[in-house]
């Protein structure tokens, strides 16, 4: 069965930087639509970032130019670089695909295959 698994998370002051990593078992990362997401206490999971078999990304606008998600073909994997992080950013962070689609969309709820998730905790 398809499988993901996050990580690279951890705790960084504000204005610092982290990068997340999920790879992938029995599924190729480059083939379909891949995409970062996040939930904090208290409130709602928010898309983050995705990006398409064609490269194609998307991101929050609260993260936007800040945070980079892309992909290693070779090792299966994807990353998200996550820089200048504020307080805002402290979230449990997963990344997700709909399984064997290639074009990405943005609601939550349309994914199907979820890592375990990776804490990332930004102070002030």
């Amino acid at each position: 069965q398809v499988q993901l698994v996050e990580s690279g998370g951890g705790s960084v002051q504000a204005g610092g930087s982290l990068r997340l990593s999920c790879a992938a078992s029995r599924y190729t990362v480059s083939s379909y639509c891949m995409g970062w997401f996040r939930l904090a206490p208290g409130k709602v999971g928010e898309g983050v970032a995705t990006i398409d078999s064609d490269g194609n990304t998307g991101y929050a606008d609260s993260v936007k130019g800040r945070f980079t998600i892309s992909r290693d073909d070779a090792k299966n994997t994807l990353y998200l670089q996550m820089n200048t992080l504020k307080p805002e950013d402290t979230a449990m962070y997963y990344c997700a695909t709909r399984l064997w689609v290639r074009n990405c969309l943005s609601a939550v709820t349309w994914y199907n295959i979820w890592g375990q998730g990776t804490q990332v905790t930004v102070s002030s």
